[in-house]
């Protein structure tokens, strides 16, 4: 038996034997990686045409012009009253617009409680520009009715310091005796009934509270002129 010989094809054989398994160790860590890889990919963008809108390009449209409210307002300077009702319908956010402008075109103090009368019979919100012009119209004439209905609408506005403000108006026109037909219990029950029309939320509040001390302190003094 020729032993070099011998030796020298075990050695071959080991060696390919060594490399085989080498290269497949190496093959496999290279695969291995590889899936890796592609499962730590981003996904795909979502296709977008070039002309489709983003929310960039939506925020930069104008804002779409109301159907109808230049039509309302024009109705509502001629003292159309009922477009106070189309306006709600159309958008509550021009009811503002359009009160306020029956408001600036009312010309004489009967007009102005024409179109109270008819906001509190249509139960309509009162925002602050009704109310204050209806108390710039019953300074001309405080006199117990009026006084009534002065304190209705502040109220109406559900403003706490609007109605405090109206209420210390009211307390002191009587004090000085500018109320003659009002008296002192029935002064006391206007300000403690119309509180009651404030929603719970704003005779709760912080504005409530002051509301609440102002008409605590009416209450003492109108009792004490009372007894």
């Amino acid at each position: 038996m020729d032993f070099p010989k011998l030796t020298a094809m075990l050695t071959l054989l080991i060696t390919s034997v060594l490399l085989l398994s080498i290269l497949a160790v190496a093959f496999y860590f290279w695969q291995k990686s590889s899936n890796d890889a592609q499962q730590h990919e981003l996904p795909p963008p979502n296709p977008q045409g070039l002309f489709e809108p983003t929310v960039a390009t939506e925020r930069m449209k104008p804002a779409p012009q109301l159907d109808g409210y230049s039509e309302v307002l024009q109705s509502a300077k001629e003292g159309d009253k009922t477009t106070l009702l189309e306006a709600r319908q159309i958008n509550p956010k021009i009811y503002n617009d359009v009160l306020d402008t029956l408001v600036k075109n009312a010309p004489s103090a009967p007009n102005l409680l024409s179109l109270v009368s008819y906001v509190t019979r249509h139960e309509l919100p009162v925002n602050a520009t009704l109310a204050n012009a209806f108390i710039d119209s019953w300074r001309q004439a405080p006199d117990r009715v009026n006084t009534g209905k002065m304190l209705h609408i502040a109220a109406l506005t559900d403003d706490a310091s609007a109605y405090r403000t109206a209420a210390e108006l009211v307390l002191s026109f009587w004090r000085e005796k500018k109320i003659p037909d009002l008296q002192a219990n029935e002064l006391q029950a206007l300000l403690t009934g119309e509180f009651w029309v404030l929603s719970s939320g704003t005779r709760s509040s912080g504005a409530g509270f002051l509301l609440k001390r102002t008409l605590a302190s009416a209450r003492r003094e109108l009792e004490a002129t009372t007894n």
